[in-house]
């Protein structure tokens, strides 16, 4: 709930309340002029926690400590909302090798830390008359990450972009997927 919307001390208008003090202990209905005067012999304040209950609960709170605790939780269902995110990568028919290996340890780095993937190849001008190009480059690349990838929509054309979404591995942890890579130093050490 936004702050200015919270209702504290006189700004409570129902005629009666279900009051809870500080401890979380309930303290039973009892009009709002009475709990405000609980709330003050505390020091506290009287927040009104949920408002659309009947009889409406009030809290004896210290309000900068409640606001304070609410923008937290907050903060943490925003952060749990983003392990959600898509992240998109992009590349053409005729992207150099180079660009290619890039783009793919992107993707591989982010199916690691559990984001799903959507990758596109755009098609221009006279590359239009050869989509084929861009499906070989789609099926290689899908073919690289197979290791830690699972492809939740294959390829498909839409207009000049070809599109598939990738998903991180089921059964993979974040860690393991980073040392199943192939290349990796581990692998590239020479023998003794």
């Amino acid at each position: 709930m936004a702050p200015d919307r919270i209702r504290v001390n006189e700004r409570i208008r129902a005629r009666e309340v279900r009051v809870i003090d500080e401890e979380g202990n309930q303290l039973g209905v009892m009009p709002p002029y009475e709990a405000l005067k609980l709330a003050r012999e505390a020091g506290l304040d009287l927040v009104e926690i949920s408002p659309n209950a009947d009889p409406p609960v009030c809290k004896i709170v210290d309000y900068g400590r409640y606001r304070y605790q609410q923008s937290k939780k907050e903060h943490e269902q925003r952060k749990h909302q983003r392990a959600g995110q898509i992240k998109e990568v992009k590349l053409r028919p005729s992207t150099a090798e180079h660009d290619y290996q890039v783009r793919k340890n992107h993707i591989e780095e982010f199916l690691s830390r559990g984001l799903k993937v959507r990758v596109m190849i755009f098609h221009r001008g006279r590359e239009m008359a050869h989509p084929e190009v861009g499906r070989e480059k789609m099926q290689r690349l899908l073919k690289d990450l197979e290791h830690v990838a699972q492809v939740e929509v294959p390829p498909r054309m839409e207009a000049n972009i070809l599109f598939a979404l990738l998903a991180p591995k089921k059964g993979l942890s974040r860690r393991s997927t980073s040392s199943a890579q192939p290349g990796s130093a581990a692998q590239e050490s020479p023998p003794a």
